[in-house]
């Protein structure tokens, strides 16, 4: 078998597992489980693998890392939007919500 074939099925597997995943945490609004540097630790991962694999010609792994990065900025996002969402939550269910300013 070609190298390249189990390269490329390989990064479709891994990208397909973290798109989903990341889907997931979208989609349900929670961040239950989720570390917030979990994100933060494959962006940096992903942009130096991305430069390292660049730097060596190999575009297997420059295609998968970029992707890994770019899933990891949205993740980011993902988390960082659904913590604001499970603290408003929160503060609603407490009582201690933002009030709405008096309209003039």
């Amino acid at each position: 078998m070609n190298a390249d074939i189990v390269g490329w099925l390989s990064s479709l597997i891994l990208v397909s597992t973290i798109s989903r995943q990341v889907y997931t945490q979208w989609r349900t609004k929670r961040i239950d489980g989720v570390s917030k540097w979990l994100f933060i630790g494959q962006l940096t991962a992903s942009f130096g693998f991305t430069i390292y694999s660049y730097m060596v010609d190999n575009w297997v792994f420059v295609f998968t890392n970029f992707f890994m990065f770019l899933t990891a900025v949205v993740g980011e996002f993902i988390y960082l939007g659904n913590k604001r969402h499970a603290q408003r939550q929160q503060n609603a269910a407490s009582g201690t919500g933002a009030r709405a300013a008096p309209s003039r």
